[in-house]
């Protein structure tokens, strides 16, 4: 069977969004081993930004210079076999719906069982590349006859992988990131504008995008989680072309409030990954939550540019100071994205929904933006005599040279004579001079502090 199948599928990855790869598999095979060997131990940890906790449902994973973005589809409650069926096979349709590469995962010991024919069934239909991984090979010479059967799957060739003992697991990523390499170069050409489209189930997604169409292209209803699927939606304004990604809401009404949330925080990485911009979604009527703090920090930890609409405005009773108190509120619960461009909207009537495409324009551009390594020094010398770099123990932090790196996020290296006294509040000084001659409303700037040894 050719392991290669699907490869013509990946053609849509484009170069700048990590591709996400899902792990599918029954009960006690080693779907978690395997998550966290590969994520290492940087999965737990809490990042110290405000409203931003690391859950064990993603991670991010580099394999020979390549990043990708592994999630885990959930556990399944080994319950009866019937239960264990129709877990598996919800988790194999999260993996169809957003990942660019699935591993489904199988036991050796246990052998090929009728729940994994049936899942196979599901994912040769779906054309997404399958990488098979047989886990709990052990011992490779004594193993190879019970991994071959495996072959009857149909979904090409079983890698033998010991996910406890760590072997065999080089072979299986280079089987995964084969997957991403066709792909990577055909959407280079594409400058289309990716906007991201997320935010709580019900807050007006669909509503939103059927209104900047024009058209009622997705099914929307007042059920929460009635999207049925992730839609990107090509659309033109004012001779502009824009790529709408919708985050779909959820399959399923009568699903368990944890299950709904881990699937929501999977599709907002999927479509987020996807996107330039995210525009964030907060319904009027219930203020921004703990929810859309989780939602907004996916797009921060990626570096991409944010804007925060806040929908349902229509429906609020104002005063002189509403929009003050909404905005003081929106920035406190997310104090870590203070360049986030704040606008409110309604759905429904399509107020302001001009105003949010001059916003996208305006913070595509600076999310692309490039300054010359001349002007950024010009900013740095002038920031460094306005207020002097910190000292310790009598040796004081000095500053070289500044350059930017890239883009998308504006990523800027600056050249020290010590990492170490380059405190955190110092670097955002000098941020925030180069935000006041620039602006860069809407996107983060990312900075890199390499250490250059003082010449003679």
């Amino acid at each position: 069977m050719d392991s290669g199948f699907g490869k013509d599928m990946v053609a849509h990855m484009s170069k700048s969004r990590k591709p996400i790869v899902a792990v599918v598999g029954r009960p006690n095979v080693g779907k978690s081993t395997l998550f966290n060997a590969l994520a290492g131990k940087r999965i737990s940890i809490v990042k110290d930004t405000p409203g931003i906790t690391r859950d064990r449902i993603y991670a991010d994973v580099t394999w020979l210079d390549k990043a990708f973005t592994l999630i885990d589809t959930g556990g399944i409650e080994p319950d009866s076999r019937d239960i264990i069926l129709s877990q598996m096979r919800e988790q194999a349709q999260i993996a169809i719906d957003t990942a660019d590469v699935i591993l489904f995962m199988v036991d050796v010991k246990q052998g090929l069982v009728d729940a994994d024919s049936k899942v196979a069934d599901m994912l040769r239909r779906s054309r997404k590349p399958v990488v098979l991984v047989v886990n709990k090979v052990d011992n490779f010479e004594k193993y190879m006859a019970d991994v071959y059967e495996f072959y009857n799957l149909g979904i090409g060739e079983p890698h033998p992988v010991s996910a406890s003992n760590q072997l065999g697991i080089g072979d299986m990523l280079d089987e995964v990131v084969g997957y991403f390499e066709e792909g990577e170069e055909t959407d280079g050409e594409d400058d289309r504008i990716r906007v991201a489209i997320v935010g709580k189930p019900n807050v007006g997604k669909s509503s939103l995008i059927n209104k900047l169409i024009g058209e009622n292209r997705l099914i929307v209803s007042d059920i929460a989680g009635t999207t049925r699927d992730a839609v990107d939606t090509p659309v033109s304004h004012n001779g502009k072309e824009y790529i709408f990604i919708d985050t779909a809401g959820l399959r399923r009404k009568n699903k368990v409030k944890e299950e709904l949330e881990r699937y929501m925080i999977l599709r907002t990485v999927s479509a987020v990954e996807r996107a330039d911009i995210v525009v964030l979604l907060i319904d009027a009527t219930e203020g921004v939550t703990e929810q859309d703090a989780k939602i907004a920090g996916i797009a921060h930890e990626r570096g991409k540019a944010v804007i925060i609409a806040v929908n349902k405005w229509d429906a609020i009773e104002k005063n002189d100071k509403t929009v003050n108190q909404y905005t003081g509120r929106i920035r406190e619960v997310l104090s870590y994205m203070p360049y986030a461009e704040i606008t409110f909207i309604s759905a429904v009537t399509g107020q302001r929904l001009s105003r949010l495409y001059d916003l996208i324009d305006m913070v595509s551009e600076n999310h692309s933006m490039r300054i010359s390594t001349g002007v950024l020094n010009e900013i740095m010398s002038e920031a460094v005599a306005l207020q002097q770099p910190p000292s310790d123990k009598g040796k004081r932090l000095r500053l070289y040279y500044i350059t930017q790196a890239g883009v998308k996020p504006p990523t800027f290296v600056i050249f020290v004579n010590d990492k170490e006294l380059m405190h955190f509040s110092y670097t955002r000084y000098i941020e925030n001079k180069i935000r006041e001659a620039f602006g860069f409303k809407g996107t983060p700037l990312k900075f890199i502090i390499r250490e250059r040894k003082e010449s003679k």
